[in-house]
């Protein structure tokens, strides 16, 4: 009889940035019951979060927006370009677009609210350790306009008019679906939606599905037609890494 060995999982290592004491325990007593994920270190400053991050890399940096020494978007774009396999989810009390949007296009994976229950941020937690993007869904309300560049100057770039099947692709994107369910959904092969995905990609020019969610939240829902786009040189994120096109 052969025996079949089975691999554990790694448990999935967490670093909580938050300026709050009573948030950073809470989160850490929570997490430390949960099975899977583990915590491997705690700061309330941007700066220690960067070094923290650094040196542990871990999978998952849990991180908020406003810090005493800076800014939580500041550190999610250090942190992602000095420890590429962690991923970001902001764990915040912000809500506005503006800041939504700004944060997921710093790279980050994920943007939940901090009235989250227990059991929705686990969850966020594991899917976005995972490569996958989440969105709290209630930011997907927001119908604001797409954000020029911090460069008010900088020149605006006509963009073509999305088509229909990109359009319905990215709700689905935005909540989060895997490729295989968004195929299902759509009665498409999972190949015709990773090329939908890697055109979108061109066209908003953007790296990750984050970014396409973020992109709907701010600007799609709501506009009630075909959506012509713009972007600004110097904003949006580098689109290199054409293995973001296609996270499962």
């Amino acid at each position: 009889m052969t025996i079949t060995k089975t691999t554990k999982p790694k448990p999935i290592r967490d670093v909580i940035v938050d300026d709050h004491e009573v948030v950073r325990i809470g989160l850490r007593a929570v997490l430390n019951l949960t099975p899977g994920i583990t915590i491997a270190g705690q700061t309330a400053s941007m700066r220690e979060a960067m070094n923290l991050c650094l040196r542990l890399q871990p999978d998952l940096a849990l991180l908020d927006i406003r810090l005493p020494d800076g800014s939580g978007i500041d550190a999610a774009r250090t942190i992602l370009s000095n420890s590429p396999s962690t991923k970001v989810l902001f764990l915040t009390s912000f809500a506005d677009s503006h800041t939504v949007t700004e944060a997921i296009l710093s790279g980050a994976h994920g943007y939940v609210l901090k009235d989250i229950s227990s059991q929705g941020l686990v969850r966020a937690i594991r899917t976005t350790a995972a490569g996958h993007t989440w969105i709290d869904p209630r930011l997907v309300d927001h119908s604001q306009p797409w954000p020029l560049t911090r460069h008010s100057s900088a020149k605006r770039i006509k963009r073509p008019l999305l088509s229909p099947q990109e359009q319905r692709l990215l709700p689905l994107i935005a909540e989060g679906l895997t490729n295989r369910e968004i195929a299902t959904a759509l009665n498409l092969s999972e190949k015709t939606v990773k090329n939908y995905l890697a055109k979108l990609c061109t066209k908003l020019q953007v790296g990750r599905r984050s970014q396409l969610a973020a992109f709907y939240a701010a600007s799609f829902k709501g506009s009630g037609g075909s959506l012509a786009f713009s972007s600004a040189q110097g904003f949006v994120a580098s689109t290199d890494n054409m293995t973001d096109y296609t996270f499962e």
